[in-house]
């Protein structure tokens, strides 16, 4: 299940999302969602992978979230893959289409929590990293971590 920070509930993180984009800018939204599929976050069965939010016909659209039916639910458990339609203010959802018309822009959900009892996904602006981007921000996690290894090292002396 996710873990609690004060009244912020972390359903599931999409760690990769930092590794495959420039963030850019965040953005919190409500999630329309049927009650077999807030049960089924209250526990936890959420997943972000090659997720993604499109924007069509006016409204924020979060796609390939996966989110798995409730076990003690019925035949009117909810569809794992179906498209979510995301709460966001008309001004947000027209600024971010047009920042998503740039070249190499797009929006990624990074996490999903629940916040006052209500489901919200934190989406951000981002850009694609290049291999070599990726290469470069390995390269200097690396780097810093070895020097504060020797500085630990020095410090016992």
């Amino acid at each position: 299940m996710g873990t609690k920070n004060g009244k912020l509930k972390i359903v599931c993180e999409n760690r990769k999302a930092w590794h495959d984009y420039f963030i850019l800018e965040k953005y919190e939204a409500g999630i329309a969602l049927v009650g077999t599929e807030v049960k089924s976050l209250r526990e936890g069965k959420a997943n972000l992978k090659d997720s993604f939010v499109i924007i069509k016909n006016g409204e924020a659209i979060l796609e390939n979230v996966h989110i798995s039916p409730y076990e003690h639910g019925n035949i009117f458990n909810h569809d794992p893959l179906r498209a979510r339609k995301l709460l966001l203010h008309k001004t947000e959802i027209t600024r971010l289409f047009s920042k998503t018309q740039e070249k190499g822009l797009t929006l990624v959900p990074l996490k999903i929590y629940f916040t006052k009892g209500r489901a919200k996904v934190e989406i951000a602006l981002a850009s694609g990293k290049k291999n070599y981007d990726k290469r470069r921000v390995i390269a200097e996690k690396t780097a810093k971590r070895e020097i504060d290894r020797a500085l630990r090292e020095r410090q016992k002396y």
